[in-house]
């Protein structure tokens, strides 16, 4: 019996939008639903600073500390600290409610550099830093407002090399609390929003990530200026998030984590980077053992972000999607493929690293 023949389609009518290919490779596909160690989270959110509603992004802990168990997820760092108030409620709610489980990071009120500005406000930011280490804060994280829109008294914008930053750096050293900072965002945000544009449909959805304005520092003179802080405080602990805000540029990684010992980087956020350039990573961690960490950036926390991670850490499996279950990929339209990380690198990489910057 024969079979009916299918109706012509008109790809004209098909838009770009609506444009969702399943790939076609059949190759091999290993599920990895709990990491081969007990491992660190280093960067993650479970406060309340990035909800709309300024409810708390992990309404129900216990089902939170459920997916770490099912996926030996030992220790998750909370990067939503924040100052004051916020931060003891974050440290109330998490590290002191479940020890050994959380870990959280304060920020910085970079306000005080415009009002009152000048010596006072960086004075202000220098004792803050010892409140947030008083308050049970374990490290200090720094994000991209610093460089693209904190202003200092004059208006003008802040960068992390700048002079008012550096008491800020030292405190931290003082006080053993590492630095995660986050300084820019994928070089695809800085560059022109054209055809040529490889992160075009994210930056059509959100125009507010698009920095490539008049008026603000480029992706180098951000990454000039991580650099120079990095190299001005050689006693403090830098963790440069998201692969060192450079994935795209693994050679630029290594670069720094091989001049600048103080130099780490986490993978929060970047599995789509990191993933197109498996062997490459494989090489970047096998270079650097002691400065590479585990951590997702994979917000409200699930099951399912964790064992894309552990596949692409773990096996050599290729050509699969990074976010799994979702037409279009949020963060490109390609696959990746696993790094296959050595096994005698796995416990620095997944928790010894972490453990040994963070006193656990």
């Amino acid at each position: 019996m024969s079979t009916p023949e299918q109706p012509p389609s008109d790809p004209s009518n098909v838009t770009l939008r609506d444009w969702a290919p399943r790939s076609q490779v059949r190759a091999d596909a290993h599920l990895v639903a709990r990491a081969a160690v007990p491992c660190v989270d280093v960067h993650n959110h479970l406060g309340r600073w990035l909800t709309e509603d300024n409810s708390w992004m992990t309404p129900d802990v216990t089902a939170v500390l459920d997916v770490l168990d099912a996926c030996n997820v030992a220790t998750v760092v909370n990067l939503d600290g924040r100052w004051g108030d916020e931060l003891r409620e974050n440290i109330e709610r998490y590290d002191v409610a479940h020890p050994g489980r959380f870990v959280t990071f304060a920020h910085l009120d970079w306000s005080l550099l415009a009002d009152p500005g000048g010596v006072e406000g960086v004075n202000r930011l220098v004792g803050s830093v010892a409140d947030a280490r008083s308050a049970g804060a374990r490290g200090l994280k720094v994000w991209k407002d610093l460089g693209l829109s904190v202003r200092d008294e004059r208006g003008e914008l802040v960068l992390p090399d700048a002079p008012q930053v550096a008491p800020v750096f030292e405190a931290a050293s003082e006080h053993g609390l590492p630095v995660l900072i986050h300084t820019a965002d994928p070089v695809a945000f800085f560059e022109p929003l054209d055809r040529h544009n490889e992160r075009l449909e994210e930056l059509t959805e959100r125009p507010d990530w698009w920095f490539g304005r008049p008026g603000l520092p480029s992706f180098a003179r951000l990454m000039a200026a991580l650099e120079g802080a990095v190299a001005a405080h050689p006693a403090t602990t830098f963790i440069g998030a998201h692969v060192g805000c450079f994935a795209e540029d693994l050679r630029w990684v290594d670069g720094m984590l091989a001049t600048y010992p103080n130099f780490h980087v986490d993978i929060g956020g970047r599995l789509p980077e990191i993933g197109r350039q498996p062997r490459a990573f494989r090489r970047l961690v096998e270079a650097h053992p002691r400065q590479v960490l585990f951590g997702t950036d994979g917000f409200p926390l699930d099951a399912p972000t964790y064992a894309s991670c552990f596949r692409f850490i773990e096996t050599e499996d290729e050509s699969f999607a990074y976010a799994p279950g979702e037409d279009v990929p949020p963060m490109g339209r390609w696959d990746i493929s696993g790094a296959g990380l050595p096994t005698n690198v796995l416990d620095g990489f997944y928790a010894g690293n972490a453990k040994r910057l963070l006193g656990l």
